[in-house]
């Protein structure tokens, strides 16, 4: 049942902060930075399995989980529907959406096995180090893209 309540609890923050974080943002002019913050603080919270002890810390993460992933995923959302040339190109969004579900299908099965083989915390471990390189990453495109606009401008 805990894990239930934590599942729900993730569920319900970010449904509800997705509301707020995309009336906020919408014409913000640090959208971007906003989306590096939730991956950042996704990284953050996915190191913080490593310290669940309880189900109060079990709770916390999954809430900070819920906060990062609507501070990211709208914003995401936004970016790439203004970068498609053909606003109703189902195609590019089924390979949007369905890229995380594969992805993630395939990182369930893997972690499964790691689990199972080795440790929750290695497991861990190896998701809060690709989550800190998906931000660098992400950062980065971000870095890159104003350097070059300005170049250009």
């Amino acid at each position: 049942m805990d894990i239930t309540w934590a599942w729900s609890a993730y569920l319900i923050v970010t449904g509800v902060m997705y509301f707020f974080v995309g009336k906020a943002l919408q014409h913000s002019k640090y959208q971007k930075e906003v989306m590096i913050l939730g991956y950042a603080l996704n990284t953050i919270f996915t190191f913080s399995y490593l310290m669940v002890n309880s189900v109060t810390t079990l709770f916390f993460v999954q809430v900070g989980l819920g906060m990062a992933e609507s501070l990211s995923t709208p914003i995401w959302d936004s970016l790439f529907a203004n970068d498609l040339e053909e606003k109703n190109n189902t195609f590019l969004w089924g390979l949007a959406t369905g890229h995380t579900h594969f992805v993630t299908g395939i990182a369930v099965a893997i972690g499964g096995l790691i689990t199972y083989y080795i440790s929750f915390q290695v497991l861990f471990v190896i998701m809060g180090t690709i989550q800190a390189i998906a931000t660098i990453i992400q950062a980065r495109l971000l870095f890159v893209k104003k350097t070059v606009m300005k170049k250009h401008s």
